[in-house]
């Protein structure tokens, strides 16, 4: 009687399993990716990638300060362990820091338990040894990335995965010239160029300075990668069509995009009528900053000083200050802040 009665409550159990209501993993807004920037201003991000010794990173340093440059660093766990002082040299220095894992695996054989250890050790590490957040930038190892990888890293909070359009392949041991000839054969607006910092790639220094003395004769600005994503064009919104169980929240997830701005983009007044089969159009999230030494931005619906602060790599203390607020939370739509460059 007992055995036939577990019958029956397992079979019960198996019929209303489909009912059950599960979190979507779609929610967690996968990480882009990104290889270069989509704009007609003449802009370049030069990174570097930092591994277990950073043999030549003060060298890189020095010939950065010295033509007035800021660039990307993405650091690894290791790397950060073996070389503290280096990586405290950088942030110093004021460029933008990214994360490029702790053991400098590949990725795509990680699961998303493993891909948010990688991750949040490195950002436990970094931040203890200069304050400085490696979010919300991530640079696989080796390159390798899938939607496994987008999605995983979207779920441990890096919004953008940074590949590159000119690999220099330094790390072969090139020289400086050919470093050099990769670089000004294949620059275009909104490149992003891949270096690294270690002892394999002793070609990279001595090509810094005339890479940097020949992109500038060209009209080139150098920057970090988070003030090239401002720079994205917005003229190519992408659509979306409305599936089964999708809100307008969590296809805003998704896109990284703020409900209100995806309502606004698509007339919609009422956040909870979107229909199977509707076709939104995703309105672009970044915005295109002025080309000038003082940039204005001008306040728009969703945002936030900690998200306009990590549009442009500075903080929010510094815009705050820039701009007289004494109450960081009070922004207004419209209103024209100036960001300290």
């Amino acid at each position: 009687m007992k055995s036939k009665f577990v019958r029956v409550l397992m079979a019960l159990l198996i019929m209303l399993a489909p009912l059950v209501a599960y979190p979507k993993s779609a929610d967690a807004a996968a990480s882009k990716f990104i290889t270069s920037v989509n704009t007609t201003s003449k802009v370049v991000a030069l990174t570097f990638d930092d591994g277990a010794d950073g043999a030549n990173t003060n060298k890189i340093l020095d010939i950065l300060a010295k033509n007035n440059v800021k660039a990307t660093f993405f650091l690894t766990g290791s790397g950060a362990n073996n070389h503290p002082q280096y990586i405290k040299n950088i942030a110093a220095k004021g460029h933008q820091l990214g994360n490029h894992s702790y053991t400098h695996p590949d990725f795509t054989k990680l699961t998303a338990t493993q891909m948010k250890s990688e991750l949040d050790r490195t950002e436990a590490l970094i931040k203890s040894l200069t304050g400085k957040t490696t979010k919300p930038i991530f640079r696989a190892p080796f390159g390798a990335v899938n939607s496994a990888v987008l999605s995983g890293v979207g779920a441990a909070g890096y919004g953008y995965t940074i590949q590159w359009n000119i690999d220099t392949i330094d790390w072969k041991g090139l020289t400086a010239s050919q470093i050099n000839t990769k670089v000004q054969a294949n620059i275009k607006p909104g490149s992003i160029v891949l270096m690294h910092t270690g002892a394999g790639a002793p070609g990279t220094p001595l090509a810094l300075p005339t890479m940097i003395s020949q992109l500038k004769a060209k009209g080139y600005k150098f920057v970090t990668v988070s003030q090239l994503l401002a720079y994205q064009n917005t003229s190519t919104s992408k659509t979306y069509t409305v599936k089964s169980g999708d809100t307008l929240y969590s296809i805003a997830r998704a896109y990284g995009v703020t409900v209100a701005a995806l309502a606004a983009a698509n007339k919609i007044t009422n956040y909870n009528l979107i229909s199977v089969g509707q076709v939104l159009v995703i309105p672009g999230t970044i915005v295109t900053p002025p080309p000038a030494t003082t940039v204005k931005y001008t306040v728009k619906s969703g945002d936030t000083l900690y998200k306009i602060a990590t549009m442009y790599n500075t903080t929010v203390a510094k815009i705050a200050a820039a701009n007289n607020i004494t109450n960081v939370s009070l922004i207004s739509v419209g209103q024209v802040l100036t960001i300290p460059r």
